[in-house]
């Protein structure tokens, strides 16, 4: 099964990429930027696997590019405390 057919294992996925970011130095800002542009090509390129995605993908399709923006960092806040870096 991918990690895109399950979402807790997306969001753990999603978790350790932010955590393996930040112990990088990378700061909140770009993560911001980079949430925006994965945002956008799953949109475009990926096909939602699960209920949660489907419905992400519909906000995202009914979104400005400013409200595009803050479900990005709501993702990224969602996922802070997912991953195995905890």
């Amino acid at each position: 099964m991918s990690i895109l057919q399950n979402w807790d294992q997306w969001k753990d996925f999603l978790g350790d990429r932010l955590h393996h970011a930040q112990n990088d130095g990378m700061n909140k800002g770009v993560i911001g930027d980079l949430a925006f542009q994965i945002g956008d090509y799953l949109s475009n390129q990926v096909e939602p696997k699960n209920d949660q995605e489907k419905i992400l993908a519909d906000l995202w399709s009914v979104a400005s590019e400013e409200e595009q923006h803050a479900i990005a960092n709501m993702m990224v806040k969602l996922v802070q405390n997912n991953g195995s870096d905890r």
